[in-house]
C-alpha cells in the first residue's frame, strides 16, 4: 500500500463490483470519500456500466473477475447477486484483496463454509455487508442493553415487510432479508438460537418463498420472532426487545428508538369507556442519525488498511445463512431443525 498525501495514508483503490440497488448506494457513497478512489467498476449491463464509469471515471469492466485480475486493487466491495458472492469472494482472497461482501455471505452454507475457510487461511480480512449493525439506533439499543436497562430479555422479535423487489430472482426472502433479522437477535442478546421453526409460503414470487413466520429459540430461554414477507403494501423494519424491566421498541427506517416502563396494570385507562389499555411510561431514547451504509464503509476502510477486525466477519454472515437454511428447512419438514449441527461444522472448519 502506498504510503503518501491522505494524511499518511494515500486513498486506497477501491474495486465495486455489481451496479444493481445495492451497488448504486455503494458507488454514490464510494465516490465521495476522500480516503479512498473508485478505480474500478463491473457489471455485466452495458448502458449501466457506461453510465456509472462516466459518473466517476471508475476503469469499467463487464466481467467482475477480470477486474480483479487486471486492476491494481487495495479492497473490493462485492454487491452482485447473491449466487455469485462465494465466486467473486474467493477470487479476491485468493489474490489477497481484503473483502466486504454484501449480504447474504453466499447463497448456501456449503459457499460460506468455503469463504471463511479460505480466508483463514490466507489471513484476507472478509466484512459481510450486514448494514443493518451500524444502524445508529441498533447501536445505541445495544449500548442500553450492556448498560443493564433490562436484566433479562424475554422475547425479541423483528418485522421486515414492503412491497416485491423485481430485482429478486436468485432467492427468496428469507436468504435475502430474514438473514438481516437473524444477525441482529443473535447479535442483540448475545447468542446464537440452538433451535429454530419456520412457515413459509409463496404468493407471487415465480420461483422462492415470499413470506417467512420464523421462531428463534436461544439457550438462556428468550424467544426470538421473525417476520418476514414481499407481500406487504408499505415498507416496515421494526424491532422489538421484551424484558424484566421493560421494552425496547425500534425503527430501522427512521432510526427512532423508545423504552417504555413496566406501569400499573391495576388502573387500565379506557378507550372510548370499554377498552382497558396500559399506556406505560414512554422514554424517547436519542439517537445521532447516520447513513448506516456509510458507516459500514468507514469500518470497511479501518479494516481494509489493517490491524481492525470486521465488525460483521465472515462467521458472523455464515452464521446468518446457516439459521435462514435451518428455517427453510423447518418450513419444509413442518418440524423444529437443531442448530447443534452446524456449530460442530463450524468448530471443525
Amino acid at each position: 500500500m502506498n504510503v503518501q498525501a491522505y494524511g499518511h495514508l494515500a486513498p486506497l483503490r477501491i474495486g465495486l463490483a455489481g451496479l444493481g440497488s445495492i451497488g448504486q448506494n455503494h458507488l454514490r457513497l464510494l465516490a465521495q470519500r476522500d480516503d479512498a478512489v473508485l478505480a474500478s467498476i463491473a457489471d455485466p449491463v452495458a448502458k449501466t456500466l457506461r453510465v456509472a464509469a462516466a459518473q466517476t471515471g471508475a476503469r469499467p469492466f463487464s466481467d467482475a473477475l477480470a477486474m480483479l485480475d487486471e486492476a491494481e486493487l487495495d479492497a473490493v466491495v462485492i454487491a452482485t447477486p447473491t449466487t455469485a458472492h462465494a465466486t467473486m469472494a474467493l477470487a479476491a482472497i485468493s489474490r489477497g484483496i481484503p473483502v466486504l461482501v454484501e449480504k447474504p455471505l453466499a447463497a448456501t452454507v456449503d459457499d460460506g463454509l468455503r469463504i471463511l475457510s479460505s480466508a483463514r487461511r490466507r489471513g484476507v480480512p472478509v466484512q459481510v455487508g450486514h448494514v443493518e449493525r451500524f444502524n445508529p439506533a441498533v447501536l445505541e439499543l445495544d449500548r442500553r442493553l450492556r448498560q443493564g436497562w433490562l436484566s433479562s430479555i424475554y422475547s425479541i422479535s423483528s418485522r421486515r415487510a414492503g412491497p416485491f423487489p423485481a430485482r429478486i430472482r436468485d432467492v427468496g426472502v428469507t436468504v435475502d432479508l430474514a438473514t438481516h433479522d437473524v444477525d441482529i437477535l443473535s447479535w442483540v442478546t448475545r447468542e446464537r438460537p440452538v433451535r429454530v421453526y419456520a412457515e413459509t409460503a409463496r404468493r407471487i414470487h415465480a420461483e422462492h418463498e415470499d413470506l417467512l413466520f420464523g421462531l428463534l429459540h436461544f439457550s438462556s430461554g428468550t424467544t426470538g420472532f421473525v417476520d418476514v414477507n414481499w407481500l406487504t403494501p408499505t415498507k416496515r423494519r421494526q424491532l422489538n426487545v421484551v424484558g424484566e424491566e421493560g421494552m425496547f421498541d425500534l425503527d430501522y427506517l427512521t432510526q427512532r428508538l423508545t423504552f417504555t416502563r413496566h406501569t400499573d396494570t391495576t388502573n387500565p385507562t379506557l378507550i372510548k369507556g370499554y377498552a382497558p389499555t396500559f399506556a406505560g411510561d414512554v422514554h424517547e431514547v436519542e439517537v445521532d442519525s447516520v447513513e448506516p451504509l456509510a458507516a459500514e464503509l468507514d469500518a470497511f476502510m479501518a479494516v481494509a488498511r489493517g490491524g481492525v477486525a470486521p465488525m460483521v466477519g465472515a462467521e458472523d454472515g455464515l452464521w446468518a445463512v446457516a439459521i435462514a437454511d435451518a428455517l427453510l428447512a423447518s418450513a419444509a419438514t413442518h418440524a423444529p431443525v437443531a442448530l447443534d449441527g452446524f456449530a460442530a461444522r463450524l468448530m471443525a472448519a
